[in-house]
């Protein structure tokens, strides 16, 4: 695998790379093989890209390894980009580990590593935004929360990856459930050339889904952060044994929540296509929930009704 810095320097080597694969058979006869569900990606003559913020985990090497069983190259990109942390957010504190990620990412499949400085992403002079309406301000996006810019952030720089590193296909995490749905739009409404693929979310053995953030917890924090996962739990339990009410449902999930002192900064059911507030769970419904656990923000989901 390769370490790569520049835009140039990337496209040149995606270019180059699509050159030397543009016709002839298949060349990883062992790559696993794609599920019948899922359309023929031509394996070997597609490009996947990984966006990361790095501190890489098991959550995201699935994505690593599902661009590798789906593509002839893939591409991790880590790269902290603070537009999309606000005010007293935790960008300083990040956790950074290049070399690690660089091994991590190297293992599950990946063949570049694009790691850029920040004047290499926001150049000098730099002053342009990729803003997504209405599914950016409500959630996490709310003003009393992270607020609209946060998605700004990351619309905008998920723009000018893709756009960098030209992929087939791009690999985003389910955990992130309104970050996935706000790129779908984006793609489709700027008629993006890559396919969006959605990958579920991974969890600890303990249920905790797994994020970078999750470095802050102290040993003592874990349990009660717990409570999250067991929330979402509660409410699967809720619409399985046949209840649909959605303040039934989030009144067991709160149980949860109030159980392990976790007060959270929302907790609702929600479309799992456009994040518009439902009252029952019918069809596919969101359960979302997002607190602060000590110094970590935590959020997760599930999908409740989803048949």
């Amino acid at each position: 695998m390769r370490t790569i810095r520049t835009v140039g320097e990337l496209r040149t080597a995606v270019r180059s790379w699509r050159s030397d694969h543009e016709a002839g058979p298949s060349l990883r006869e062992d790559r696993p093989s794609v599920p019948e569900d899922r359309p023929s990606l031509q394996e070997d003559r597609q490009v996947g890209l990984v966006p990361t913020m790095g501190a890489l985990h098991e959550g995201h090497l699935s994505l690593v390894r599902q661009a590798a069983a789906d593509c002839g190259l893939v591409v991790v990109s880590v790269f902290v980009n603070p537009t999309q942390f606000g005010p007293g957010e935790d960008l300083g504190g990040y956790p950074r580990d290049e070399a690690r990620d660089f091994e991590l990412a190297s293992a599950a499949g990946a063949q570049l590593f694009f790691a850029p400085p920040p004047e290499v992403v926001y150049p000098p002079g730099f002053d342009t935004r990729v803003e997504v309406g209405g599914l950016t301000g409500t959630l996490d996006g709310d003003p009393s929360r992270r607020g609209a810019g946060h998605f700004r952030g990351v619309t905008t720089v998920v723009t000018k990856l893709l756009n960098m590193a030209q992929p087939d296909v791009a690999y985003f995490g389910q955990k992130d459930a309104q970050q996935a749905l706000v790129i779908r739009k984006l793609v489709r409404d700027l008629d993006l050339p890559v396919r969006i693929e959605i990958g579920p979310t991974v969890r600890a053995a303990d249920g905790l889904a797994l994020s970078s953030r999750n470095a802050y917890l102290e040993s003592h924090e874990r349990p009660r952060a717990l409570g999250l996962s067991r929330a979402l739990a509660a409410g699967q339990r809720t619409v399985a044994g046949g209840q649909r009410d959605g303040a039934a449902v989030l009144a067991a999930a709160r149980a949860e929540l109030d159980a392990a002192g976790v007060e959270p900064e929302y907790l609702e059911l929600r479309s799992a296509t456009d994040l518009s507030p439902v009252e029952r769970v019918n069809g596919s419904t969101l359960l979302v929930v997002a607190a602060r656990v000590g110094r970590a923000r935590l959020i997760d989901n599930a999908v409740l009704g989803d048949t």
